[in-house]
């Protein structure tokens, strides 16, 4: 069982400072609209290595009007019999830059990731599924990087010698061994990039066949690759495979001003399998509902990971659209996850399921009070 024991927020968004204590059992977080429930989601998604839940800047969350200029978030994270780490995170001030703490002594960013994994659900994506292709591939990434933490390493490898190659096509009469060199470096980082998503696709997709009760609508998924040959995973010519489309796109890239073949021009396909119907074409409940489902299969696969903590579940406004029996199941669900769930609402009332399950705070104006 991963779960926060306890955790402060100083100087973050609407928090001049909050103390919570709290156990092991999930957090329910409930009060009217504004009243701050998302911030403190926010706070622990600072938890993990990247920008946060929001992809806010690293000095958005500093709370207007603080005199510091900086925030902090501080929290003692257990597995299950172990002794407590001691995490922080926040703004350094004078370097303008993200400090990160782990049992006292200075750590990277990407430390985190070693001891706190995170899956979270937002508002902002109720509709992900009828959105842009970009933004299915930016959540589907980041399923990925919670089984694969590479991912992101690779990603920022791809995307600097992709820019590197723009930049030489846009100026002409490039160096041909620059370009290949820069094209060898994409196809060695799309390479890995196209592996963790083809392995990280195959456990979300094992979690959810093993799930066929499941309240939740059941999906297949599929990543059609948009680009040149759609070389397969598989394929023991692969990274030749890349190269090759690179090199016979460059008078096409370069007249575009952009690469329009790569790893990076991938699509995430959901099929509502009971229907056989692309979720895009479903109702906005059942949209979140399959969602829901999705986010949660991602949550049991990332416990199912050996050597991988099992992962804090965010859940941001899960419960509307939902009705009362889907809001059963999931509170049922978050109670039998081996990570704690963290869920928000307008009302108390939506969480009643829990009964003493679960542990309540009412957050309203900066405070967040605990009731039964």
């Amino acid at each position: 069982m991963s779960a926060l024991t306890a955790l402060q927020l100083q100087d973050f968004r609407s928090y001049a400072a909050l103390a919570l204590t709290l156990d092991e059992r999930p957090v329910v977080l409930f009060g009217a609209n504004g009243a701050g429930k998302t911030n403190i989601l926010e706070a622990i998604s600072f938890l993990a290595p990247g920008r946060g839940m929001r992809r806010a800047a690293l000095d958005a969350p500093v709370r207007h009007g603080c005199a510091s200029g900086a925030w902090g978030v501080h929290a003692q994270l257990k597995h299950d019999e172990d002794d407590p780490f001691a995490l922080g995170t926040g703004l350094d001030p004078q370097k303008r830059s993200r400090r990160v703490r782990i049992d006292g002594q200075n750590a990277r960013p990407s430390a985190l990731a070693d001891l706190l994994r995170l899956v979270w659900l937002t508002p902002a994506q109720d509709r992900l599924f009828a959105g842009p292709r970009g933004a299915r591939l930016r959540f589907f990434d980041r399923l990925v990087l919670s089984l694969h933490p590479e991912h992101g390493r690779n990603a920022t490898a791809y995307e600097r010698a992709m820019r590197d190659r723009q930049r030489l096509l846009d100026e002409g009469g490039a160096d041909p061994a620059w370009l290949q060199a820069c094209e060898q470096q994409m196809a060695e980082a799309g390479v890995k990039i196209m592996c963790a998503r083809a392995d990280a696709l195959a456990h979300l997709q094992e979690q959810i066949n093993a799930r066929a009760q499941s309240a939740f609508p059941q999906a297949d998924l599929h990543l059609e690759a948009l680009y040149e040959d759609a070389p397969e995973v598989t394929a023991p010519d692969l990274l030749d495979a890349l190269v090759q489309g690179f090199s016979r796109g460059r008078h096409r890239d370069g007249a575009a001003g952009r690469c329009l073949s790569g790893p990076h021009r991938a699509n995430l396909h959901v099929l509502w399998r009971a229907k056989a119907m692309p979720a895009a074409l479903s109702s906005t409940g059942e949209q979140k509902a399959m969602l829901i489902g999705l986010t949660l299969a991602h949550a049991r696969a990332v416990a199912a990971k050996d050597n991988t903590p099992a992962p804090l579940v965010l859940l941001d406004e899960a419960c509307a659209h939902l009705d009362a029996n889907r809001r059963a199941a999931l509170i049922d669900e978050v109670c039998a996850m081996q990570g704690q769930g963290w869920l928000t609402g307008t009302d108390q009332h939506l969480f009643e399921a829990f009964g003493d399950r679960g542990q309540c705070f009412e957050v309203a104006e900066g405070t967040a009070r605990a009731v039964e």
